[in-house]
């Protein structure tokens, strides 16, 4: 397909569209899998994660259903999407965090930029919480800048220009939208107010994913204020709200047992 026929203002998230293509089959039907195929990989690194922090097997268990059972992933993982490679590339590299793996996570903040941009502030938080070195930190965020410049640049030249600008009216239109309301309220569901509520009294290991929480939820931020936003802007939160929720719930169901 010539360059003349994409449509900005993301043709360049070429990642997760190739390992789609070059499963064999329909691709529309491999895109689907790979998806599902994230989302449940997305799944376990949740467990592992809770499970890193000191919390039970029932924490665990309760970080993948949240991960798994949302209805985003009903919602969205069918569909030709990035954003299920985006929040598996995430989970990936919650889980190297909290194992104190900083070149694993440098490695899956990377791979997240590749898939989506955006995440190129993964690497931007692992380099300002000193959690690998600086010729470290900047060797990697050197690579996701080269990935997009090339892909931009070179494998893609002539793509038509794309401006993100705030726009009042955006917002209004927004706020009248009652399907992306409606996504994002069930997107914020049952994470999203037991992750408040476990933010109040964290195991100690997940104190560093309030920052990172903070950092990644500036992306969907101005997004609403440029374009549509809907559900997956808080979808693409779940890797660093779950072990919260997970914690939170499973001590509140102790508390009603007792």
């Amino acid at each position: 397909m010539p360059a003349s026929e994409l449509r900005a203002p993301f043709p360049y998230r070429l990642l997760a569209p190739a390992v789609a293509a070059a499963i064999p089959g329909d691709t529309r039907q491999s895109f689907a899998l790979l998806n599902w195929l994230c989302i449940s990989a997305t799944a376990v690194m949740a467990a592992l994660s809770v499970l890193r922090v000191g919390a039970s097997r029932q924490a665990a268990v309760l970080a993948g259903l949240l991960m798994i059972l949302s209805v985003p992933t009903f919602w969205y993982a069918p569909y030709l999407l990035t954003d299920p490679a985006s929040i598996c590339a995430r989970a990936a590299f919650v889980l190297a965090v909290l194992s104190g793996q900083p070149w694993l996570a440098a490695l899956a903040g990377v791979t997240a930029s590749a898939v989506r941009e955006e995440n190129i502030l993964l690497l931007v938080w692992l380099l300002a919480m000193r959690r690998i070195s600086l010729p470290a930190g900047l060797a990697a965020l050197a690579l996701a800048g080269v990935w997009m410049v090339v892909v931009r640049w070179w494998l893609i030249p002539g793509l038509p220009s794309y401006v993100w600008a705030p726009s009042v009216q955006t917002v209004i239109t927004a706020l009248k939208d009652v399907r992306s309301l409606a996504s994002l309220a069930t997107a914020a569901g049952l994470v999203l107010p037991l992750a408040l509520l476990g933010m109040r009294q964290p195991a100690p290991a997940l104190q560093p994913l309030k920052s990172l929480l903070l950092l990644m939820l500036l992306p969907p931020l101005y997004a609403a204020l440029c374009v549509r936003v809907d559900g997956r802007a808080i979808w693409g939160l779940y890797p660093m709200l779950v072990p919260f929720a997970a914690l939170y719930g499973v001590a509140w169901l102790a508390r009603r047992r007792a």
